[in-house]
């Protein structure tokens, strides 16, 4: 595509273009040329909207992360419902999709891309990591505030051992996701002394 002719939503179109090459290739095979060619534009485009491409990966997280609090604000809506270790894993399992897992090592081998996303918002430099522990805190805490975990319960810890051990789970992209009963048996393990310890006649 020639480098002066307009393409509509050219920023969303990049971060599409972006994503599929992430899936494929890994965060090594995404460079600026990967990007535009999987876009079938010209590399000119990318940055008449950015001014390098470690801008443009800030605006790739950002925005990816963004969809990340619009998702946790939807799985809110199941708190109190089934049982906690479902909610959990139904959780993580939205957090930890094949997306966000390919982006985290984006920024972990990244050094300038940590150093801007920490200036564009507080945390940004673990970006998703950030916002699946915002998330997972947030779901414990509504469940604790039920009664269907301990009021004792240590949310910070169990958000470390959740999130922490639903990362390594999902992380190999190779041997694809984690199944459903290995999430649950994670989730299941991390909450049961807190769950046990809830107060008499609250549902688990």
């Amino acid at each position: 595509m020639p480098t002066g002719v307009h393409i509509r939503d050219a920023r969303q179109q990049l971060f599409d273009a972006a994503e599929r090459v992430l899936l494929r290739a890994g965060a090594n095979g995404l460079t600026s040329r990967a990007v535009t060619d999987e876009a079938g534009c010209a590399k000119g485009v990318l940055h008449r909207h950015f001014s390098d491409f470690d801008a443009f990966l800030v605006g790739l997280v950002l925005d990816r992360a963004a969809q990340l609090d619009r998702e946790s604000e939807a799985l809110a809506g199941s708190v109190g419902t089934g049982t906690v270790a479902d909610n959990l894993t139904s959780a993580l399992t939205t957090l930890f999709g094949p997306v966000p897992v390919a982006i985290i090592p984006l920024i972990t081998f990244r050094d300038e891309l940590r150093a801007r996303l920490r200036q564009a918002l507080p945390g940004g430099g673990i970006a998703i990591l950030a916002q699946a522990t915002t998330a997972i805190s947030a779901c414990l805490a509504a469940e604790r505030d039920l009664g269907r975990i301990a009021a004792d319960a240590d949310i910070d810890s169990l958000t470390l051992s959740l999130v922490g051990g639903g990362h390594l789970l999902f992380v190999d992209r190779v041997a694809g996701p984690p199944s459903t009963e290995a999430v649950n048996k994670l989730v299941t393990a991390v909450i049961a002394d807190a769950v046990r310890r809830r107060p008499a006649g609250s549902n688990p």
